[in-house]
């Protein structure tokens, strides 16, 4: 199974300084390079949820758990935790946190705000595969908005996946994007299948925001996501963003 589970990052003083009490000192050393307060809040809020939902899994303390980064920076569980096989990946946008997992397979997750990007054709002339620019070139005005984000957040899942970085070039991979239509991985460069052994899920991550999810397929694979929730209590609202 694939699990997703939304998260509210936007939390009050209180709730902030109980998460920040989670992370380790390498990670409060890269909260604190942050410029602005709001992201330096919620990336502790994103890495204390992620704490407490690993831990969850693994039956252990959250602050115990223990990272590794790979080449290109992807995180992965360090040591006996890593020997478990649960794999995950972490998202945000505007408040909110996308939290996914598998076990025994590579995952990626990303999410983005439905919101106008200004640049988006010249975006995609530069980074889209050939195939990809044909299907955005050919959605009417009204779906490109729609049809560029699930390009974007499609191709990011599937890099956050392989966890090649920035080094994966975008247009070695085909990915469907038109609104409406299943979210596929058509071509990877250099197989012979069409997925490639890889999978892709789109789903909505709340008003307003589109998501991927892309993972490792071993025969059907069920996705499941969590829809986001608010605190339990008020109080741990962030009075502003």
């Amino acid at each position: 199974m694939v699990e997703i589970l939304m998260t509210q990052l936007d939390l009050g003083p209180a709730a902030v300084q109980e998460a920040a009490m989670l992370l380790s000192g390498d990670e409060r050393l890269r909260a604190s390079r942050f410029v602005r307060a709001r992201d330096r809040r919620r990336f502790t809020v994103a890495r204390a949820e992620l704490r407490r939902r690993l831990g969850a899994r693994l039956s252990t303390p959250p602050h115990t758990i223990e990272f590794a980064y790979g080449r290109h920076g992807k995180p992965f569980l360090a040591g006996r935790q890593g020997r478990t096989g649960l794999r995950f990946s972490v998202s945000h946008c505007d408040g909110v946190g996308a939290l996914a997992f598998a076990t025994g397979r590579e995952i990626g997750v990303d999410i983005e705000a439905l919101r106008a990007v200004h640049d988006a054709d010249a975006i995609a002339a530069r980074l889209c595969s050939a195939v990809e620019w044909r299907a955005y070139e050919s959605l009417a005005a009204h779906q490109k908005l729609r049809g560029f984000l699930n390009w974007w957040t499609r191709k990011e899942a599937v890099v956050k996946a392989h966890g090649g970085g920035l080094c994966q070039p975008l247009d070695t991979f085909d990915v469907s994007l038109a609104p409406g239509a299943p979210a596929r991985l058509l071509r990877v460069a250099g197989t012979g299948g069409e997925d490639a052994g890889w999978a892709l899920h789109a789903f909505a991550p709340g008003p307003h925001l589109v998501g991927a999810v892309a993972f490792a397929t071993a025969g059907v694979e069920r996705v499941v996501v969590h829809p986001l929730t608010p605190p339990a209590d008020p109080g741990h609202w962030a009075e502003s963003a």
